[in-house]
């Protein structure tokens, strides 16, 4: 079994360190890199879909990626307690014809021993917004890393 530092039960300083590698994997659209945080049999409810495993989560990144472009996503710890963290979080994205998104979320995450998310959930809403209302390019740089999201 893979270990994923940070490993529960977590910190305020581990718990960050954990959704700041979150954000930055979901970042880079990549589905096979993010489902190596999962555990093999990790199950996600997201929005209205439920996923079980590894190979699911890839075909349901790969299916949202492909619909959702130019991501991109930020992060925020809003709570954590032994094995578990839960987030705040907003994304950004246009559709296929060019009509551009702002999402908001809160994400439920409970760890396997390991440190693989073993289970996450995932409420969101989607407001649509005008290029020119976007706050959000590209991944986070290292100088806003932990600035807190704005509620609108």
């Amino acid at each position: 079994m893979t270990a994923r530092p940070p490993l529960p039960p977590f910190t305020e300083e581990t718990a960050q360190e954990k959704v700041q590698a979150a954000e930055d994997a979901w970042n880079t659209c990549d589905p096979e890199r993010v489902a190596l945080a999962y555990t093999e049999d990790s199950v996600w409810r997201n929005r209205d879909r439920f996923v079980t495993g590894r190979a699911e989560i890839v075909r349901f990144l790969q299916h949202k990626w492909h619909r959702e472009l130019d991501y991109a996503l930020r992060k925020e710890l809003w709570a954590f307690q032994g094995s578990r963290i839960a987030v705040r979080y907003q994304y950004e994205c246009r559709d296929g014809r060019g009509q551009w998104w702002r999402s908001y979320g809160n994400e439920l995450w409970e760890f396997a021993d390991n440190g693989l998310m073993s289970r996450r959930e995932s409420s969101i809403d989607d407001v649509p917004i005008d290029a020119n209302q976007r706050r959000i390019h590209g991944p986070r740089p290292r100088t806003e890393r932990g600035a807190p999201l704005p509620l609108q």
